[in-house]
């Protein structure tokens, strides 16, 4: 059973459609492939977690409120990657250590 038209431009149309529905998905391929390889150039370009992290106060110069192992969810937004020796300094002089990652366990922070 043949459901295609006899004539040749009867024929010409479905061929006319399915040209211009190929080009679409290919359009659509191509902006698949270029969102694919922007996500995984920004996983690549994502620098490092950092090993700690001090949680700043409520403005630019309050002191910081806690200090955290890089990538603790309870991280707060004002936060920045310090390394070890700043972490320990920080809890040294009474930064309160989050309750949630333990960095003073972490650290071997004992506290006196």
């Amino acid at each position: 059973m043949n459901d295609l038209p006899p004539d040749l431009p009867g024929l010409r149309t479905p061929e006319t459609w399915l040209a211009l529905s190929l080009e679409r998905v290919r359009q659509h391929i191509a902006t698949a492939e270029r969102r694919d390889a922007e996500r995984q150039r920004g996983e690549q370009a994502r620098p490092p977690v950092p090993d700690w992290i001090l949680e700043g106060g409520l403005n630019r110069d309050a002191p910081p409120v806690a200090v955290h192992v890089g990538g603790c969810h309870m991280a707060g937004k004002r936060c920045k990657g310090v390394p070890r020796d700043v972490a320990l300094r920080a809890l040294a002089e009474g930064v309160e250590a989050c309750g949630h990652c333990r960095p003073d366990a972490e650290l071997g922070f004992i506290d006196g």
